[in-house]
């Protein structure tokens, strides 16, 4: 039994980053623009995290771990939001491109984490020599009493302030998206840009508000596994491939952040499934890995032949939108 709830929480830690980098992709979608940067501004909004709280550690005679905790949310929002603003200035405006542009800045964003994961490790005196134990404290401070609990407690209260953030936030882009008019203005945005055009709908604002709001809170997955889950430090290429995971799990949720809440469970189990079974070889452990994609093809052809409008990506997803053209 205490297997089975160390997986849990296990299948939970992991699944966080991802759920954070599938609702961000999920808004942005819906808009009808498809960010392949997603995994590259999730490494951005985590070393931009590290460097703030770095920095500011580095500098505070006392650091508190409060101010810590503000000041790398703060670093890697703006980052993040630089990101997101980036890809929509080239695809919106310029009307570039989206697989290039995105897949172009996942290239970037990976450099840039580890280019300035490199340098911070130099500047602490070497490699995994960051440290940012203060502000990581508040970010893996679990809920006081309720972590107490037998049982339940170490399984649902024992984690840190983002894990539920990113659970809140899931739910609260569910409620706009499927309950509000602006959530009905973007959906209309990402189904038929000409016709929401035509009815009075900004189209490009909705889609810089998409595009960026979703890159903020993509950055948060980066920041969360930094933080809460490394307990801030940072390792070159660490991240693995949780954001292309997080890509992959828009489909599986179909296109519902709600759904991607348990999909990112599912996402996390499957990740780390290859550790608890016993007897794999290194070759076995690879196609084990390969699950997450498995299960998201499967999920695509299933849907696919059902054809239910609803659970069908925008119709003009990936596709540049030209008023000229309306």
């Amino acid at each position: 039994m205490t297997l089975i709830f160390t997986f849990i929480q296990q299948a939970i830690g992991q699944g966080i980053a991802i759920l954070f980098g599938a609702t961000g992709e999920i808004m942005t979608e819906k808009s009808g623009n498809l960010n392949l940067g997603i995994p590259g501004i999730m490494y951005m909004g985590g070393i931009a995290g590290l460097m703030g709280a770095f920095f500011y550690e580095n500098h505070a005679k006392e650091p508190v771990a409060a101010i810590g905790f503000v000041v790398a949310l703060l670093s890697t929002l703006i980052v993040s939001m630089f990101g997101g603003l980036i890809y929509s200035f080239l695809t919106i405006s310029l009307r570039s491109n989206q697989n290039v542009v995105g897949l172009a800045l996942t290239t970037f964003g990976v450099g840039f984490g580890n280019f300035f994961g490199g340098s911070i490790s130099k500047m602490a005196g070497g490699v995994g020599q960051i440290s940012v134990k203060t502000t990581a404290g508040a970010f893996r401070a679990s809920i006081p009493g309720l972590s107490q609990i037998p049982v339940i407690g170490p399984l649902l209260f024992s984690y840190g302030i983002l894990t539920y953030v990113a659970l809140i936030l899931a739910l609260a882009t569910t409620f706009i998206l499927f309950r509000t008019r602006r959530g009905l203005h973007l959906r209309a945005v990402g189904e038929s840009p000409a016709t929401a055009d035509a009815a009075g709908i900004d189209v490009t604002k909705y889609k810089y508000a998409a595009t960026v709001g979703g890159a903020a809170i993509a950055g948060l997955g980066g920041l969360y596994f930094v933080m809460e889950y490394l307990g801030g430090t940072w390792s070159n290429n660490g991240f693995g491939d949780r954001g292309w995971l997080a890509v992959a799990l828009v489909i599986l949720a179909l296109w519902n952040p709600a759904h991607a809440i348990w999909g990112s469970l599912v996402f996390g189990a499957l990740y780390i499934l290859y550790i608890y079974l016993p007897g794999l070889t290194r070759a076995t452990q690879e196609l084990v890995k390969m699950l997450p994609y498995v299960v998201t093809i499967i999920v695509l052809i299933i849907t696919s032949k059902r054809n239910k409008p609803e659970n069908q990506p925008p119709a003009s997803l990936g596709t540049v939108y030209f008023r000229e053209e309306r």
